[in-house]
């Protein structure tokens, strides 16, 4: 069987949080799909996958929400189960950064297209390229000369930043990560810092891998499933996961 697997999230104020995790956990049962859902206050985040034709129903029926009408999911296959279970959980944050007033549906940062950010390597622009993922996610792979801040979990994402020179904080900065909930929150809390020139980049490293490929881009990419990591044409490429500890 093959799977298609899609990752997406939507900040928005959501109330009810256990009706709603009984629903979707009800739902995706029903379709038998496998993965992660998040909820919280701020919204949510999306990690299944299933057979094409019940990921694609699950869509529909996600969709007749309002809340949720507006969803971009990225979309990949694989060949072997990506997740072993179905988790539906409520959690404070959907993306644990721990600063109060963040709020990117009322105040999102500048964000940038994957084209564009392929335009600023092939034209030579200063620029710098900040990496919000962790140590670990890096060494799978990263863009060409990317900062890393040398973090072990987004928590300490904020904490990292006073690391950055004055010089470093005046030029125009594009944050990434995976799929783009991460920046979400990573740039606009810089913007709040004083960084006068911040960008997202639109849709993460899949997005741009779905855009322009492998271009300035050096190594695999991490993703939070069993296929471990996958290559720039969004294919697994068999690495295996191998702990530090």
């Amino acid at each position: 069987m093959q799977y298609e697997n899609i990752s997406g999230y939507k900040f928005v104020d959501l109330e009810d949080l256990y009706g709603l995790q009984s629903s979707l956990k009800k739902e995706c049962t029903a379709l038998s799909l496998l993965g992660t859902i998040l909820l919280s206050a701020e919204g949510a985040n999306f990690m299944l996958a299933g057979a094409k034709n019940k990921i694609e129903e699950f869509k529909v029926r996600l969709k007749k929400d309002e809340r949720f009408s507006d969803v971009w999911f990225k979309h990949s296959q694989s060949n072997a189960k990506p997740f072993e279970c179905l988790k539906v959980r409520i959690k404070p944050e959907i993306i644990t950064m721990c600063v109060d007033g963040i709020r990117p549906l009322d105040k999102p940062a500048k964000s940038l297209a994957p084209t564009q950010l392929k335009e600023f390597y092939d034209t030579g622009k200063d620029f710098i390229i900040l990496d919000t993922r962790n140590d670990f996610e890096m060494d799978f792979g990263k863009f060409k000369n990317a900062k890393c801040i040398h973090i072990d979990s987004f928590s300490e994402f904020p904490a990292a930043l006073e690391k950055m020179t004055e010089e470093e904080k005046q030029k125009p900065i594009v944050t990434y990560c995976t799929g783009g909930v991460r920046c979400e929150k990573a740039a606009p809390l810089m913007e709040d810092l004083g960084f006068p020139d911040v960008y997202q980049l639109e849709g993460g490293i899949i997005n741009y891998f779905e855009e322009c490929g492998g271009a300035h881009w050096e190594g695999d990419c991490f993703v939070f499933d069993n296929r471990v990591a996958i290559d720039s044409q969004l294919n697994e490429t068999g690495r295996e996961f191998v702990s530090k500890n």
